[in-house]
């Protein structure tokens, strides 16, 4: 059962790192929470996130070597979310306005205009700008990704501890466009997750 208390989900998303090995969350369901994910806004919806499940045994031995500080979650978790930004989203751009058009969120002219800009600016921009636009909204994606989890009753980690420089040569991704941006360890939770502090609103609050 979905829980839909946003409340609830908010307060009780905890890291986990131990997981019940056993249990395998089904393939539908996991698209189910993608697809979720995927609704976090992005810049000039270029959706550039993307999801490399690793739930096989083939696919964890894999990864094992490259998250040598986070093997326990590997080996216990029901998958290895391995989220990736994708330097060129701007390919998507004629399906993700097309489509738009096509269900009435969009003017054609509307359209029209956004691909030209849209395209050329992605085109033309640095590496280093485009790098930062992947990964701040692929970001945004796997932070929706753990709260719809939980909301399905389960619990993750996120990790950031990896091998960036090897894991998309590792599953055959191509490299020069897939940028790794984050881990996520899903599972359901062998032991509960304990708390942990936050600091006060007014030490991380500036109002001007």
């Amino acid at each position: 059962m979905i829980n839909n208390n946003f409340e609830d989900i908010l307060n009780n998303r905890k890291s986990v790192k131990v997981f019940d090995d056993q249990f395998k969350i089904p393939r539908e369901e996991m698209d189910e929470m993608i697809q979720k994910a995927t609704k976090a806004p992005s810049s000039v919806n270029m959706q550039p996130w993307r999801f490399l499940v690793v739930e096989s045994d083939e696919g964890k031995d894999k990864l094992r070597p490259l998250i040598r500080f986070n093997t326990r979650q590997n080996d216990t978790s029901s998958a290895m979310v391995v989220i990736f930004g994708d330097m060129q989203s701007q390919t998507y751009g004629e399906e993700i306005y097309g489509n738009a058009v096509k269900h009435g969120f969009m003017p054609e002219e509307v359209k029209n205009e956004m691909l030209d800009k849209v395209v050329g600016l992605y085109d033309s921009a640095p590496k280093a700008q485009m790098n930062d636009i992947v990964k701040i909204d692929s970001s945004l994606a796997a932070m929706q990704f753990m709260l719809v989890a939980k909301a399905h009753g389960y619990d993750t980690n996120p990790i950031g501890g990896f091998e960036s420089d090897q894991i998309a040569d590792a599953f055959d991704i191509d490299a020069e466009r897939y940028v790794p941006v984050l881990i996520v360890a899903v599972g359901k939770a062998k032991n509960p997750a304990h708390d942990s502090y936050r600091l006060p609103t007014e030490t991380v609050t500036k109002y001007v």
